[in-house]
């Protein structure tokens, strides 16, 4: 590892960050943070832990959702809604830089534990709100998810196919976004603060992150008053640009100008088509779509996806298979990017595979694997000084009287 790879994944190292979100938004800024080295206390439920512990898949009996985001974290284990679990929370606030959490409606200021409770004990805090909707006064009402905002955003109406109902973008793309943008903003906050030395209230938004991922569309609708129509895995802005069926599967090609376009249909063989007005500007072609792939479809499904991927290559066409998730992982390309690292696991079972960050091309910053629900609730309690007997207490994995899970988050 260079000494600038080495520095970037210790770039925080001192840093304490407290988690207290559930799901995917906010657990995954955590994460990232504890990738670029700080040290990330997840703080949940005693009984069961984050909502997608329980998720499936399941490996070695925890959902893979939860795994996905939660590596480089120690679990603490606190009833919120005791006062001996509320003091426990707030004696970690004080020695905090950043907390996360993403409390649904109300949750935070029922159990005493709101922003402003949490500035009073440690004024220099960063609190990182994620939500769906904000906290305004129509938005902090309502609870959320990804799927919500995607059909609230408009984002479902615009994918799928033409002919078929709205379907739903399948990573959870808006709260990743939205996981990364809070990042962004714990960033800028922990820079302005190393100048005024005060902390500050974030406020991140699953509906701004939405909005923010189709903002072409949006400036789209804006300038014609036309929104977004579906158009499978065609692009809205130019055409051809998407996927298409050979004899034995299906390939992906990409030609967003006219000198792609021309390429394109030298490599097919139909130079009338190249030569053909209606097709011989970006605005024309779009214009006349449905034609178009109408040509092009029958042309694709008379070759092989290999015979037309190395036709298209000579040519200088973007194209690429279409693979499914399996062979994907398995192809040469990614196997060479060195994506999957296996994070040391001390005495536990194998962990499962973790994605490396991909500012960290050496996966030296996967340092530990996801944690058990409270496996390091005596040791980082012990660290900021409650009394011994108060810590064997909280130590002890038992059912709490929480909030119900629905009631607890928005992501």
């Amino acid at each position: 590892m260079s000494q600038a790879e080495e520095s970037l994944v210790s770039l925080y190292e001192g840093l304490r960050v407290l988690d207290l979100a559930s799901n995917l938004a906010g657990p995954l800024a955590a994460m990232v943070l504890g990738d670029l080295g700080a040290d990330v206390v997840k703080v949940e439920r005693p009984d069961c832990g984050d909502d997608t512990r329980d998720l499936v898949p399941r490996w070695d009996g925890q959902g893979t959702v939860f795994l996905s985001v939660n590596r480089n974290k120690r679990s603490v284990g606190l009833d919120l809604a005791s006062d001996q679990g509320r003091e426990a929370l707030l004696a970690l606030v004080e020695t905090a830089d950043v907390v996360i959490e993403s409390f649904g409606p109300g949750v935070a200021e029922r159990l005493g534990i709101a922003y402003e409770r949490l500035h009073e004990r440690n004024p220099a805090v960063i609190h990182c709100s994620v939500s769906a909707f904000g906290q305004g006064p129509a938005g902090r009402r309502r609870p959320g998810y990804d799927a919500l905002v995607q059909g609230f955003s408009g984002m479902l109406s615009i994918t799928g196919h033409p002919d078929g109902p709205p379907a739903r973008v399948a990573p959870s793309s808006i709260d990743l976004a939205t996981g990364l943008w809070a990042v962004i903003a714990i960033q800028a906050a922990l820079a302005r603060r190393g100048d005024t030395g005060e902390g500050t209230h974030i406020d991140v938004a699953l509906l701004d992150t939405a909005f923010n991922l189709m903002g072409h569309q949006v400036l789209g609708m804006l300038a014609t008053g036309v929104p977004t129509p579906r158009y499978g895995t065609e692009s809205p802005s130019s055409t051809p640009n998407g996927a298409y069926e050979t004899a034995d599967g299906w390939l992906v090609v990409a030609t967003a100008n006219d000198r792609l376009f021309d390429r394109l249909c030298q490599a097919l063989e139909l130079p009338e088509v190249a030569a053909d007005p209606r097709y011989t500007s970006t605005e024309k072609r779009v214009a006349a779509r449905e034609e178009l792939q109408t040509i092009l479809r029958a042309r694709f499904r008379q070759r092989t996806t290999e015979d037309w991927i190395e036709r298209l290559r000579s040519a200088g066409v973007p194209v690429g298979p279409l693979h499914d998730l399996r062979q994907a992982l398995e192809d040469p390309l990614t196997v060479e990017r060195r994506l999957l690292v296996v994070p040391p696991g001390g005495d536990r079972a194998e962990p499962i595979p973790q994605l490396r960050t991909p500012i960290d091309p050496t996966g030296m910053s996967i340092r530990r694997p996801p944690p058990a629900v409270g496996e390091h609730t005596r040791e980082v309690l012990s660290e900021v000084g409650l009394p011994e007997e108060l810590v064997r207490r909280l130590a002890v994995i038992r059912k709490a009287a929480l909030p119900d899970p629905d009631e607890t988050d928005r992501e």
